[in-house]
């Protein structure tokens, strides 16, 4: 064979494996830039819309108590499974008056506890400290407890639930 049949046929070679690498290092990027696109572009176009759930019976709730109680979220995704649930602070204030507080915290979303000796929400993250009506007590907290709006519907307490923003600060 000729030098110049060899050179040829090795650069026909690399040429072949450059155009290999390139197809696979984009079917690679392709690959991981669906997902990340999918997930920029979801918020935008499918808003989740608040919804009303129930989250007991009138009569299960005693005057003066805060439980905690759980619904599923108003936009689980289809692969959420248990996930899909959260909750709640549930306070009945009176015969039919309910304040209900994320259990969420407002600094970074830690889920809060309901102390009830010392009547008050606790956050063992970051130390932040809510009082019984929800606002800040101590710690970094930027702002109170989330509230959801509370109904009564056909004898079941019913919270209006949506996606909680979450704040930093």
């Amino acid at each position: 064979m000729s030098e110049k049949t060899k050179t040829s046929e090795e650069c026909s070679r690399r040429q072949f494996f450059t155009h290999i690498s390139i197809a696979l290092g984009s079917i690679a990027a392709v690959m991981v830039g669906i997902p990340i696109v999918g997930s920029i572009l979801a918020p935008i176009v499918k808003k989740p819309r608040p919804i009303w759930r129930p989250v007991g019976e009138l009569k299960s709730f005693t005057v003066g108590d805060i439980v905690k109680v759980s619904f599923i979220d108003s936009s689980p995704l289809p692969w959420a499974g248990v996930t899909a649930e959260t909750a709640a602070w549930l306070h009945r204030k009176g015969q039919e008056e309910f304040t209900c507080f994320a259990v969420n915290c407002a600094h970074l979303g830690c889920p809060v506890r309901w102390v009830a000796g010392a009547k008050l929400f606790m956050c063992p993250c970051h130390g932040g400290v809510y009082y019984e009506d929800g606002s800040v007590a101590a710690g970094p907290p930027p702002r109170g407890l989330y509230n959801y709006p509370v109904r009564l519907h056909n004898g079941q307490v019913e919270i209006l639930t949506s996606p909680i923003p979450i704040t930093t600060i």
